[in-house]
């Protein structure tokens, strides 16, 4: 289950974070940002919690969409040791979005091993 994080504490649960921190940007009205949920806590899952995973609303969180440059949504964003590893924001069918993850989640487990 993917921690909700904001622009209070988006430091402390990200760039602070001791492992590789998946962030996943979405709105409530984004379609294909709600079928990324439950594809990335299946993910997750599968890499035994050696990754955290966590949930932004880029609605609420302004600064943040606007500091990291989101130019569409959903996007995901790989960080590890406080820096922007991966950033993945153009998909255009579920199919696509399940490689991608896929392909980011073994880079993800190469460096937290």
């Amino acid at each position: 289950m993917p921690s909700v994080v904001n622009e209070t504490n988006f430091q402390r649960e990200v760039l602070e974070a001791s492992g590789p921190v998946l962030v996943h940007f979405w709105t409530p009205w984004c379609g294909l940002c709600k079928l990324i949920g439950p594809m990335l806590e299946t993910i997750q899952g599968d890499s035994k919690e050696l990754i955290k995973l966590v949930s932004i609303n880029a609605d609420e969180n302004f600064r943040l969409a606007n500091t990291y440059r989101l130019r569409n949504l959903p996007t995901i964003m790989l960080f590890y040791n406080g820096e922007l590893i991966e950033k993945l924001d153009n998909f255009n069918s579920r199919d696509r979005l399940r490689i991608a993850l896929e392909r980011l989640m073994k880079n993800t487990l190469s460096l937290s091993q």
